[in-house]
């Protein structure tokens, strides 16, 4: 509401397609067969959690299957649960989630964790914790009610296959960025973060910014990308300021086209 008081348009749409200038002209952004033409374009797509994609995890999640334990941990409370994930997000999710389930086992495709010492230190000292090594989730089954039930486990060392009864199962194995659209064009990192410039959040296109979970590895808080959101519109009508634009330019930035 606020910013359509400030004469914001609003567009509650997929942008399907971008091309992205690179000489600090115009970018182009498609709505389906509807193209915008911009001097400046900002980009927050976000992140996602990385998925097992193994049977029965698309239909049970948001019935036992999350991927966040500050989230959902309430639920749980005096529920058998796992972690699946060996790094410091997944010790951080057991030492929270150990607050309301009864056990919490975390399930790691080796004995070695690639969390930091004191994160497995913290997590090794909770008398509810268990670890369930050297294994990896093969599939998700739930129970009568349609909620969550049992997950299946495989031995990455010698096959075997075993089955734990479980209300809640939670993944925490990182995150994706959803930078696919401009994959590319703008200069993104080995995982496919988009890279901004020192502490600003302009991206290696003049014009093109970035925020959100879209740039940011750690902190991953709704708090820190409207943070970054606000940044990112201040260096946006900055650069519009102080960047000249032809005539032609300016009109065909103010108008939509179908093609």
């Amino acid at each position: 509401d606020q910013a359509e008081r400030f004469g914001a348009r609003l567009e509650t749409d997929d942008v399907t397609a971008l091309e992205l200038s690179n000489d600090g002209g115009l970018h182009k952004v498609w709505l389906g067969d509807q193209l915008h033409v911009a001097k400046t374009v900002i980009l927050a797509m976000g992140a996602q959690h990385r998925k097992l994609d193994v049977p029965g995890e698309a239909e049970l999640a948001g019935r036992g299957v999350s991927y966040c334990a500050t989230c959902d941990a309430a639920f749980f409370r005096d529920a058998t649960t796992i972690i699946v994930g060996g790094g410091d997000s997944a010790m951080e999710e057991a030492m929270f989630l150990s607050k309301f389930a009864s056990t919490v086992s975390i399930v790691h495709r080796r004995d070695e964790f690639r969390a930091s010492k004191i994160m497995l230190e913290r997590a090794r000292a909770l008398p509810n914790v268990e670890w369930l090594t050297p294994y990896v989730v093969t599939a998700f089954r739930g129970g009568e009610d349609r909620s969550l039930a049992f997950a299946e486990l495989q031995n990455t060392v010698d096959g075997s296959i075993r089955e734990v009864p479980i209300a809640g199962a939670f993944i925490a194995i990182g995150h994706e960025p959803q930078s696919q659209l401009v994959l590319g064009q703008v200069e993104t990192d080995a995982a496919g973060y988009v890279v901004t410039k020192g502490r600003s959040t302009l991206t290696s296109l003049p014009g093109v910014f970035a925020a959100g979970d879209l740039v940011d590895h750690t902190y991953r808080q709704a708090v820190t990308a409207a943070g970054s959101g606000c940044q990112a519109a201040l260096d946006a009508e900055w650069y519009l300021r102080d960047t000249p634009f032809p005539i032609e330019d300016s009109a065909a930035a103010a108008g939509v086209q179908s093609s």
